[in-house]
């Protein structure tokens, strides 16, 4: 009998997990619309006395969106004098709601991929997760392995899409 072969596990194949790039961390929002004058106005005074009382001590540590949930003009100094004062407990701050947060770390965490290790080598982008991995990190991800990989697939490894590969010219 003939030995069985892993060929998968035996290819060139590399695989990338977004999933990997998810950082973990309690995820929170920071409403601006209780600081608001009638639900609907920042009032200067008022909203720099309040943001500098704030009990910071509940974002220590988290990861924080800061947005408003009424429909209010808010100057955007407002937002910038919360990153301020949350900055100082937060892990991290970014203006805008959870989906934005997302989209942050990922492109935060995606800096971190070493580009050059995936030069002329054929990737898999692998496709099921059990974190919510925004769409956002796909495209971020084939925007920056484009230029040195050979060949980009979605999916697993025994199992995949092709998305690109390098056209023969720019290989050889």
């Amino acid at each position: 009998m003939s030995e069985i072969t892993n060929r998968v596990a035996n290819s060139p194949i590399v695989t990338i997990d977004l999933e990997s790039f998810y950082e973990k961390g309690d995820r929170i929002l920071f409403d601006l619309e209780p600081l608001l004058f009638q639900g609907m106005v920042v009032r200067e005074k008022e909203f720099r006395q309040q943001v500098k009382e704030l009990e910071a001590s509940v974002y220590q540590d988290k990861l924080v969106g800061v947005y408003c949930s009424v429909d209010a003009i808010i100057p955007t100094w407002a937002y910038m004098l919360v990153v301020v004062r949350l900055q100082e407990v937060a892990r991290e701050v970014v203006i805008g709601d959870l989906k934005e947060l997302e989209i942050h770390l990922m492109a935060k965490a995606l800096q971190k991929l070493d580009i050059e290790a995936l030069r002329d080598k054929p990737v898999v982008v692998k496709g099921c997760s059990k974190l919510p991995v925004p769409n956002y990190a796909y495209g971020e991800l084939v925007r920056l392995v484009l230029p040195v990989v050979k060949s980009l697939m979605f999916g697993e490894p025994c199992s995949t899409v092709p998305v690109y590969k390098r056209p023969k010219a720019i290989r050889d």
